[in-house]
């Protein structure tokens, strides 16, 4: 029945009461009695719980989720189940950040023999262009994983060469 209240209190400046409440079938003393009752205890009670909210997520820089802000609300003093602060947290468009999950990307094969140190682990040279070294690895992105390789002259330890490409690439070149 609630809804049907807020729309009509939306939409009250476009369409008279009247109407509004003949259209949706509404009577007048019920809307006006909801329009001017005071909010419930449960509701102020939320009101308050909703700025503590805004101020731990702040605080936290827009990081915490629902289980560390619950924790954060118990020890103020509040008892406040998972699903409570979940809603609110929803209905105020407040989330936390996700943590990543570990990506495995790299699996090696047990039947191939690794590839040989051809530099016996001595990352050392007298002059520029003597020796490269290269690596590649996953940058996490907002879009998803970008493949990133490099290659460093060891001298000079600057970028030779680099190259970034999304994980979605698919390279038809000849």
């Amino acid at each position: 029945m609630y809804p049907l209240f807020e729309l009509m209190m939306a939409n009250q400046a476009e369409f008279p009461v009247q109407v509004l409440c003949r259209v949706l079938k509404v009577s007048r003393s019920a809307y006006y009695a909801w329009s001017q009752r005071k909010p419930s205890a449960r509701q102020q009670e939320n009101t308050q719980l909703i700025e503590e909210i805004r101020i731990i997520h702040a605080e936290s820089d827009a990081t915490y989720g629902m289980p560390r802000i619950r924790a954060e609300l118990m020890e103020q003093g509040w008892a406040v189940s998972r699903r409570r602060v979940a809603r609110l947290m929803r209905l105020q468009g407040l989330r936390g950040v996700c943590r990543r999950r570990y990506q495995v990307t790299t699996r090696r094969d047990l039947r191939q023999p690794p590839a040989p140190d051809l530099v016996k682990r001595q990352f050392v040279a007298d002059e520029p262009n003597q020796l490269w070294v290269a690596d590649a690895t996953f940058v996490p992105t907002g879009a998803g994983f970008i493949y990133l390789a490099i290659v460093l002259d060891v001298w000079s330890r600057r970028v030779v060469g680099c190259s970034g490409l999304p994980t979605n690439f698919s390279h038809t070149g000849a």
